[in-house]
Parts: structure tokens; C-alpha cells; sequence
């Protein structure tokens, strides 16, 4: 007998937790095709256009007459997804309180009062003429520094000249957020001169708090520019002379995200993580959730948790204001899941979407930010960005983030400015793919929700703490900007 997971007593199909012939039996039935772990079969018998329902909503509409024991996939179902929705705010009673979490980490408190899951040096090009200027000065000057900071990081991008309006100041925005960051005790931010997104103008979007972190440096003014940037970055590091400390879980910046899911993800990975970001809200943090076209289908829920009717509105917007990009540039709403996603079992948006937000827990919704904005709220603030697993994480980092849980079925390298944890959703890819994954979400399976939320807050910690992730050790750090507008 094959096993397979039933999320919801309503549900019309279970999910395989192995792959499974014709003829086996799972979840009471007997298949009638094979079936791929991640996978769903028919429980019951589904009629040609009835709605398909998984963790106990529509997932879709039959395409044609399901039989019971039947492979339930793209062949037989499709999206109900359409434009922009009309919604109505129906406040979700509050989840019940839990205990307490004594949990601390060892992080950097710096003077606003913010606390780093690291202490580092961190280099912005203003434009990609001067990203691999930039990417030298960090690495001239990280061997000159040795283990006086955690490390010198140049983060480049292609973005900064021949954009123009919303889309240079996107950018810009970026930029400016991300230099604000409490991981970097100091910024280096390198201009060329000639380009649409002056350093003078970048500045001018940095609070004048964390001014005295930054220092400039226009490389066609420079005689060496290189030296010149190794020199201010040796200076910054002056202000990277802190201890870690040890401070209440309340101090984390969560941000979560899903990349490479499959069927899997939202039954172990991203519920565990649901569960972690609620730890950190109880204990009065901040999470992040966003990837908006990842909530098509699943929005309501969402907006049900809206602190106000203030909240519930911005939601509404920002998820109509999605769909509406997606429809002036000629796109359906649904074009989402990828084929990775397809292959790993996932049939519609709705069914990803499903999946998705519950790595966002059960916390109410306290804000709504736009792209490029910073956090400014306790609580689970919902943040603009796309789908898109660079530009994303980028984002999050951005608005905050001191550290980002990742979940992902398939698997990938990726790494961003803050540690990354990359969480498997099933044992296959973790003992797979060492060299990419932090932790392995398929002990939800053998040992339950409990012990794998308590081994994953502890590897949290420890990372916050100072340990490596996989994507630091393999010196994967990135960043991309969402490109909006016209290239001149």
C-alpha cells in the first residue's frame, strides 16, 4: 500500500508520499494510474467541471469526468482563475495562544537599536558599468580585513542608467533600502558619474540616521578608483567594532519565501515555516511574507487576517494591482506554476498559492509595504514583489529581512545579502543536495510537526547566531532589481 496524505476531511484528492503503480492501493482507493510522490489521486469521483478541492478549497475545475484512483494533474484540471477580484473583509477570529518561546540568538545591536544576524561591509554600484568596480574594491579589501568583520560583499546588478520614472526609482529605492540594512555596520556605495541613478540622488533617499554608515565614491572623478574604494572600506570598518550579543527572538527579521516547489511544499516545508514565523510574531518580531502573484487563489485568506479595514484595502490593491500588470502586458493571471513546479506535482496557481501562504503562519496581518519599502511594524507585514526567486529575496532583504527560510522541493544554489536556510520539503533532495540544504522538512513526516518545529527554531538560532549556510559557505550572494519600465 502506497502512503498518501489527506490535508482536509472535505479534500476530492490526497497527495502521494511515494511514487505509486497502477493497481496499488493508497487512501482507500486503488490507482488506476501510476502516480508520482508529490503527486495527487482522485479520492472520489469528480464530475466534468465540478471544483477540485485540496486543503479544503477549490484548486481548480475538472476538464472532464474523474474517476476515483485517477492521476489528477494538468490533464484533467485547470485554473478558475480569472482578472481582478471583488472582496469582502471577514475578520478570521485570532489563532490561539501558545506558550511563550524562551529562544534567544547571538546578534549585533547596533545604535538604532536594530540587531544583525552579521557584521559586514557591503559595497552598492549605483549602475552596472561599475558592478565588477565594485566587486574588485570588496575583494581587495575583504583580504585586507581578515576576520575583523564577517566578510566584505559587493552586490552587483545590471540596472542604474538608461531607465526612467517608476522604473529608475524602483531601482533606487532598492538601493537605498538596502544600504540601510542592519547586516552591514557600513556601506560603500560606488557611482560612475554619467549615469541616471547619481549617487547624490541615491543618498538623498537614505535617512539621515544612517548617513554616517555611508561613504560614496564616483569612479570617473577618481584618479584609482579601486584604491580609493579599498580605502573608504577599510575606514567603514571602524564601525563594524561590535560583539555579538545575546538578544530575544523578538530581535529576528524573518523573511519567507518558496522557490522549486513541488507537491510537498505545502504539507511539510512551508507549514513548518508557518509555525516558525508565528513563533517569532508571538514573541513580538517581524515576518515577511511576499511573492503577491503566489496568493492568486488564495488572497482571501489572507485578507480575512487584515488587522483593520485599513490593511484588508491595501491588500485588495496590491493583489488587484498585480493582476492588472500581469493583464496590460497580455498575460493571464494564472500562467504560474513553472514547469518544476508541474513536474513536482503541482497542478494550478490556486494549488501553489494554497501552499504557499502558509509559510506566512497564522498570525494577523499587521501592514502592507510596496516594492523597495522597509518594514515599519511588528507582526506579518505582506510586501510588493514578484514571484520571481532573485528579485524577491532581494526585496525582502531590502525591507529587512535579517534572515531568509526558503523552502524548496527541487532545489537550487541561490543565495542573497542575509543568510538564506534552505529547507527541503522532502528527505530525497536533502540527502541529495547537502551542499545546498540547511535542514530537511521531510521529518515532518516521521516525527511529526512538534519535534520538527523545535529542530528547525534551534537551527534558526544558530544561524542567526553565526553558523554558515550552505549558500555562505559556497559563496552564493546575490542580488536582482525588478525591471519595470522602457530601456532607453
Amino acid at each position: 500500500m502506497a502512503e498518501a496524505l489527506l490535508i482536509d476531511a472535505n479534500d476530492d484528492v490526497a497527495t502521494l508520499l511515494e511514487d505509486a503503480a497502477a493497481g496499488e492501493q493508497a487512501a482507500g482507493v486503488t490507482l488506476i494510474d501510476p502516480v508520482g510522490r508529490g503527486h495527487k489521486l482522485a479520492l472520489r469521483s469528480i464530475a466534468a467541471g465540478q471544483a477540485v478541492r485540496k486543503y479544503g478549497y477549490p484548486i481548480g475545475r475538472a476538464t472532464r469526468a474523474i474517476a476515483a484512483g485517477e492521476h489528477v494533474h494538468q490533464h484533467n484540471v485547470a485554473t478558475a482563475l480569472g482578472g481582478a477580484g471583488e472582496y469582502r473583509y471577514r475578520p478570521a477570529a485570532p489563532a490561539p495562544a501558545r506558550p511563550a518561546l524562551p529562544a534567544t540568538f547571538e546578534g549585533y545591536v547596533r545604535g538604532d537599536g536594530r540587531v544583525g544576524t552579521r557584521n559586514e561591509i557591503w559595497v552598492l554600484p549605483t549602475v552596472g558599468c561599475v558592478a565588477r568596480t565594485a566587486e574588485r574594491i570588496a575583494a581587495r579589501a575583504a583580504a585586507m580585513l581578515g576576520d575583523r568583520v564577517d566578510g566584505v560583499h559587493a552586490f552587483s546588478h545590471p540596472h542604474g542608467c538608461s531607465q526612467l520614472g517608476h522604473d529608475l526609482a524602483g531601482t533606487r529605492a532598492i538601493l537605498a533600502s538596502l544600504a540601510c540594512h542592519p547586516n552591514a555596520a557600513g556601506v560603500l556605495i560606488v557611482g560612475l558619474g554619467c549615469e541616471e541613478n547619481q549617487v547624490a540622488a541615491l543618498v538623498g533617499e537614505i535617512p539621515e540616521w544612517r548617513r554616517p554608515a555611508i561613504r560614496v565614491l564616483a569612479a570617473q572623478a577618481s584618479d584609482d578608483e579601486v584604491a580609493e574604494g579599498v580605502e573608504k572600506v577599510i575606514a567603514l570598518a571602524a564601525l563594524a567594532d561590535v560583539k555579538r550579543t545575546s538578544v530575544p527572538l523578538d530581535r529576528l527579521v524573518l523573511g519567507v519565501k518558496c522557490g522549486g516547489s513541488d507537491g510537498l511544499s505545502g504539507l511539510t516545508a512551508n507549514p513548518l515555516v508557518g509555525r516558525m514565523s508565528d513563533r517569532v510574531v508571538e514573541a513580538g518580531g517581524r515576518v515577511l511574507l511576499t511573492e503577491i502573484p503566489e496568493v492568486f487563489g488564495a488572497e482571501q485568506m489572507l485578507m480575512d487576517r487584515a488587522v483593520d479595514d485599513t490593511v484588508f484595502g491595501a491588500v485588495v490593491d496590491m493583489v488587484n494591482g498585480f493582476k492588472r500588470y500581469f493583464l496590460d502586458h497580455g498575460e493571464p493571471v494564472s500562467e504560474n506554476p513553472s514547469p518544476g513546479n508541474v513536474a513536482g506535482g503541482i497542478t494550478t496557481l490556486e494549488e501553489k498559492s494554497l501552499g504557499a501562504v502558509q509559510k506566512a503562519g497564522r498570525a494577523p496581518l499587521s501592514d502592507v509595504i510596496g516594492y523597495g519599502d522597509r518594514v515599519r511594524r511588528d507582526g506579518l507585514t505582506l510586501l510588493e514583489a514578484p514571484g520571481n526567486d532573485a528579485v524577491s529575496c532581494t526585496a525582502l532583504v531590502a525591507a529587512g529581512a535579517t534572515a531568509i527560510l526558503f523552502t524548496t522541493g527541487r532545489g537550487t544554489p541561490l543565495g542573497f545579502p542575509v543568510p538564506t536556510v534552505k529547507i527541503a520539503t522532502n528527505h530525497a533532495l536533502a540527502q541529495r543536495k547537502p551542499q545546498w540544504i540547511d535542514f530537511d522538512a521531510g521529518t515532518v513526516l516521521d516525527d511529526g510537526f512538534d519535534a520538527a518545529e523545535a529542530a528547525l527554531i534551534d537551527r534558526v538560532v544558530a544561524i542567526a547566531s553565526g553558523e554558515e549556510t550552505a549558500a555562505e559557505r559556497n559563496e552564493e550572494r546575490e542580488i536582482a532589481i525588478w525591471k519595470r519600465g522602457v530601456t532607453l
